[in-house]
């Protein structure tokens, strides 16, 4: 960050909120992320997505600190009103945002750089139920296979198929909701584990692993807002050197993206040792029990300094960020 940037002289934006599925996620990440900013004397305000006059932002924050999840905060298109505002904001890019939040087009990209992915298949919206079955069948071969938003966040509106029967009606069930595109993927059991990426001092750090075990069919939104109902462990202790594995795969896909400042990598570690790479999330969750801040403070980084260090990435990216 320029020596000349005072964070205590600054108006800090942190936006958050909008249409998305995701809101009540990006509310909890942006009430927290506020009440630790000003708690430590600098000037934060919130401002909801939803409804915002974009035109008057300019008069009213210097920098924009992103608590905003899914679409229309995460995918690119925040990040790109932004860059034609001139207001500096914390995290990635449009290009990397908009890569990070395509599921298939980010595995096309990990698949291209030999980095293990489930094998998936676009289900796009103009096929049918049966068509989209058949293909599933011809493609990946085998049950049970998972079905999920292409640019959705949280495991919102995924599910297993143990069959075609299953299949068909998720994906009946699918098209009443919000996300025109879905995705079907091989199903590997494992453990959810995940690793923050974060930009300390201009230097990547790999956060220490974080492994989430469920009784439920898999780590699923209500498993991710319910503490009762996961077992977590930070740092995962996994077998082997597959806990640095892990954190050498986590920046590599950060970089390959062209990601900044921060990213939360989710993985499956499967009991035959597989270590497929499931997603990246550019604007990962910032609540105080959330998987980034458990990782950091794993690390040795108290909540309150993650975020300072979440709010200097918007004052380190290059003059030009595709």
């Amino acid at each position: 960050m320029p020596p000349t940037w005072d964070l205590h002289a600054l108006r800090i934006g942190v936006l958050f909120g909008g249409d998305s599925p995701e809101r009540p996620g990006s509310i909890a990440s942006a009430e927290a992320a506020g009440k630790s900013l000003n708690s430590q004397g600098l000037h934060a305000e919130l401002f909801d997505l939803s409804g915002m006059d974009w035109t008057a932002l300019p008069g009213q924050i210097d920098v924009a600190l992103l608590a905003s999840h899914g679409l229309g905060g995460e995918d690119g298109k925040a990040q790109g009103v932004l860059d034609l505002l001139g207001i500096p904001y914390t995290g990635s890019g449009v290009k990397a945002s908009a890569v990070g939040m395509h599921k298939t087009t980010t595995k096309r990209a990990l698949t291209a750089d030999m980095i293990d992915t489930p094998r998936w298949l676009d289900i796009l919206p103009e096929y049918s139920t049966a068509t989209a079955v058949s293909a599933a069948r011809m493609t990946l071969g085998r049950f049970p296979v998972f079905v999920k938003p292409v640019s959705g966040g949280g495991s919102l509106e995924a599910g297993i198929a143990h069959d075609e029967i299953q299949l068909a009606a998720l994906l009946d069930q699918a098209r009443e909701q919000p996300y025109e595109q879905y995705m079907i993927e091989e199903y590997i059991t494992g453990t959810a584990c995940s690793v923050g990426v974060l930009e300390i001092n201009g230097t990547l750090r790999a956060l220490p692993v974080h492994a989430v075990e469920t009784d439920r069919a898999f780590y699923d939104y209500a498993a991710k807002h319910d503490t009762a109902l996961r077992r977590e462990r930070c740092p995962a202790g996994l077998p082997g050197e597959q806990d640095r594995r892990l954190q050498q795969i986590a920046v590599r896909v950060h970089q390959l993206l062209g990601a900044h400042g921060l990213s939360r990598v989710d993985f499956l570690v499967a009991p035959c040792g597989r270590t497929p790479v499931l997603e990246i999330n550019t604007v990962p969750g910032l609540s105080e029990r959330g998987n980034l801040a458990t990782m950091a403070a794993a690390g040795g980084i108290p909540y309150d300094e993650m975020v300072r260090h979440i709010l200097r990435t918007a004052f380190t990216k290059p003059a030009y960020v595709p």
